[in-house]
């Protein structure tokens, strides 16, 4: 990615140049990306990691991986490993690895701070009470009737709540700040609560966890985060962000600034969503190739530099907006068109016979691996009697503009000879299941010798080396738009999201394709071999993007 390429609308981009300017922060930039290890990432994170990682890499600053781990129920080493992977995956370094959970002796002792300060207080009533107590939009919330409890007091409640002498949900600690607010979050939230679960890292060494809107900042502090970037929907929250900053003795003081969060066509991007489409079983996995998490599209084929230079693409703005699933797209055909070896498969193979070829005669034709750059070198075809040509490309009773094979009709073999139809086989209920053809020998190496003109190209691979293969065409995940509209998204999967073609007819070379390897099946569609399934002895590939974009004709009629 082109870090000195201007982003559309990154006014975050444009504020971290002012600051820098003015020497703010002494001219530093430290940003941060904290995820909560509780599922895989998705293509909306790579938003966030592309935008921080890449600023401090503009700015020759740090950018620290930390996880917001202080939410244990949901947290696993699982995740935490997968997030690791995906930001590699994208091709950066984190500066330094944290977690929430190293800051909990410190958020405890800032906590006893804001105690004495007449700024925190331990709070008996139930969680439904306290939902109860704050009021309304409209509405002025309640003081709750143990808001008053001396300093000493809500020392004591809050070190036995530590040391685990009290049940979940029997106290919690808030904020004391004011219950009339306009900002419901500034209505004396909740600091920390009880749980008695063990920790994926502290094991039972804590019962009590502190809340995201507490930690988030303390945490961005004692790192001496300078630029704290988060989505829209935290803008309410940067209040009490600041207000907690502004209570206690932090050693730096970030800021946070908010930008819309990635919304996508075609999918969804909340993680529970994604958590019940795993659960239910309507996806494989989170690496199910359809999934919209870094490790699905991954799996698929898409390439690191691809999902940069989307993000790249949609800018940073404050304003939420739905992003065309054909941008992202795009943006992978153009990384891969230059990169992607070409193939030749048949995915729907139809035997073709050429019946004045010599049964035993085999000839090697020369194939460009690329046909723009010749670093990728040339590969070996070999051309015999009988092959194997695609179903689509043949028909009985062709329009006029059908510039394929049809009875009578004369195309070219990709790479090789001219060949006409004279006569279409037929099982007994009627299908086509071979063409007897006959080809010109006048015609090898791309040569019409007559002048002649033939507009139609073919690509085949021979029915004597071809290798079986299963190949997986990969769709959009829901058929409509915006799958949020309705009662339930599940209504819209698309029932063609996955087509699992088992049959599938390659050229020999694919046998030792790499997992980690493009390519372009000529006239198809750019595949991948899976990275799980895929074996020499039996391949299977992934279909990662079609050629054209062909929602786009849908969406034109």
């Amino acid at each position: 990615m082109n870090n000195d390429t201007p982003t559309a609308g990154n006014f975050i981009r444009n504020m971290i140049a002012q600051d820098v300017a003015s020497n703010k922060h002494d001219g530093r930039v430290y940003t941060r990306f904290p995820p909560e290890p509780n599922g895989y990432l998705h293509i909306g994170h790579a938003k966030s990691i592309c935008l921080n990682f890449g600023l401090a890499q503009q700015y020759n600053g740090n950018c620290n991986l930390r996880f917001d781990d202080t939410n244990p129920e949901k947290e696993s080493e699982e995740y935490m490993r997968s997030i690791q992977e995906d930001v590699s995956w994208l091709g950066f370094n984190w500066t330094e690895l944290h977690y929430a959970s190293d800051y909990f002796e410190a958020l405890y002792q800032f906590a006893l701070e804001l105690i004495d300060k007449k700024l925190a207080y331990v709070d008996s009533l139930s969680a439904d009470q306290m939902r109860e107590y704050r009021g309304t939009l409209t509405e002025a919330g309640k003081s709750s009737p143990h808001r008053d409890r001396p300093v000493a007091e809500n020392r004591d409640l809050f070190k036995r709540m530590k040391n685990g002498e009290f049940a979940d949900g029997e106290h919690a600690l808030r904020a004391r700040i004011d219950m009339s607010s306009p900002n419901l979050n500034m209505r004396d939230p909740v600091l920390y609560r009880i749980r008695h679960v063990e920790h994926y890292r502290t094991g039972n060494k804590w019962c009590i966890y502190p809340m995201y809107d507490y930690t988030h900042c303390l945490s961005d502090a004692l790192e001496h985060i300078t630029h704290s970037l988060c989505t829209l929907e935290f803008e309410d929250h940067r209040p009490l962000y600041d207000w907690v900053l502004d209570n206690v003795s932090a050693p730096s003081r970030p800021e946070q600034t908010e930008f819309s969060r990635l919304n996508l066509q075609y999918t969804v991007l909340s993680k529970r969503k994604l958590i019940q489409l795993v659960e239910q079983g309507h996806v494989s996995g989170w690496d199910d190739p359809r999934m919209p998490t870094i490790s699905g599209i991954r799996r698929r084929g898409y390439t690191p530099a691809a999902v940069r230079d989307f993000c790249e693409r949609i800018g940073v703005t404050k304003k939420n907006s739905t992003v065309d699933m054909s941008l992202l797209e795009n943006s992978l055909r153009e990384d891969l068109n230059p990169i992607a070896r070409r193939a030749m498969a048949v995915l729907k193979p139809l035997k073709l016979v050429i019946t004045n070829y010599p049964k035993d005669k085999s000839e090697k034709l020369t194939a460009r691996n690329h046909p723009k750059d010749e670093s990728f070198g040339t590969r070996e075809l070999r051309l015999t009697r009988e092959l194997y040509v695609d179903h689509d490309d043949f028909m009985e009773d062709p329009p006029r503009k059908f510039f394929r094979l049809g009875p009578g009709r004369e195309v070219r073999l990709r790479y090789g000879y001219c060949i006409t139809c004279n006569e279409v086989i037929k099982d007994d209920a009627g299908n086509v299941i071979e063409l007897h053809c006959t080809y010109d020998p006048e015609t090898g190496g791309g040569q019409t010798p007559d002048g002649r003109k033939v507009k139609g190209i073919i690509h085949w691979v021979s029915a004597d080396d071809a290798v079986d293969a299963e190949i997986r065409l990969y769709d959009r995940l829901f058929n409509v738009e915006n799958p949020l509209q309705g009662d339930d998204y599940i209504e819209h999967l698309n029932p063609e999201s996955l087509t699992v073609i088992s049959n599938a007819k390659l050229e020999p070379s694919l046998a030792e394709a790499n997992t980690e390897t493009p390519y372009q099946f000529e006239r198809v569609g750019f595949f991948t071999p899976d990275s799980v399934d895929h074996t020499s002895d039996a391949p299977v590939f992934n279909r990662t993007v079609t050629l054209r974009d062909s929602w786009a004709k849908q969406k034109n009629r």
